[in-house]
């Protein structure tokens, strides 16, 4: 599939993936024009349809176009080798940030693409969700000492609400304006060191 779109110089795709996720990120999928995603791209839109037969198949390309970014930008942190869940959570919503400042309008996409309810794509984009890796890092959960946290705390909630919390904010700050990473770097940091102070035993060994 889009043998034709994988032909092309690798600059003219990465037009049209940056085109696409602007204008699917900004509306919905049914009000998303074709026309405007091939004006940007700078291609016309009968050349766009000569790479995607139709709407739904550069939408679903694009789904797993940016189920691969991601993919690629988190394959390197390590749980198992980094051990500490605070830091794992820290590189990766590092990571987050990193794709973020390179495809802006990526983030915005995939979240409306999860919740798009359009039938002509509605099932197939959940399944993409569905085997994406939600737990990425969950596994750690059960590797974690109850000892060093506040007695009686849910850890798999803990670690629900932190990954939550932590796209939330990755959300909040690529819609207050122009990305700014020192910034966004700090907001992190803060977030970590509240999770810490909220989480963990003051005694702990």
């Amino acid at each position: 599939m889009n043998e034709k779109f994988h032909a092309l110089p690798p600059e003219k795709r990465q037009r049209i993936i940056r085109a696409g996720f602007r204008v699917f990120s900004e509306n919905s999928y049914r009000k998303s024009p074709m026309s405007e995603i091939a004006a940007e791209a700078g291609i016309s839109k009968s050349l766009l349809f000569h790479y995607f037969r139709n709407k739904k198949e550069l939408y679903l390309f694009l789904v797993n176009e940016a189920v691969r970014i991601a993919e690629v930008e988190m394959a390197h942190i390590r749980p198992e080798e980094i051990g500490d869940l605070f830091e794992i959570f820290r590189q990766g919503m590092m990571a987050k940030l990193k794709i973020t400042l390179e495809h802006p309008h990526l983030t915005a996409f995939i979240v409306k693409a999860y919740y798009e309810q359009d039938p002509e794509i509605a099932a197939e984009v959940a399944k993409i969700s569905r085997e994406m890796t939600f737990d990425k890092f969950g596994s750690i959960v059960d590797s974690l000492n109850p000892e060093d946290f506040i007695p009686g705390l849910d850890l798999r909630m803990m670690y629900t609400e932190m990954y939550w919390a932590g796209d939330g904010c990755l959300r909040a700050l690529t819609q207050a304006g122009p990305l700014d990473a020192a910034v966004m770097e700090a907001t992190f940091t803060r977030l970590m060191e509240f999770w810490k102070s909220a989480y963990l035993r003051k005694d702990r060994p």
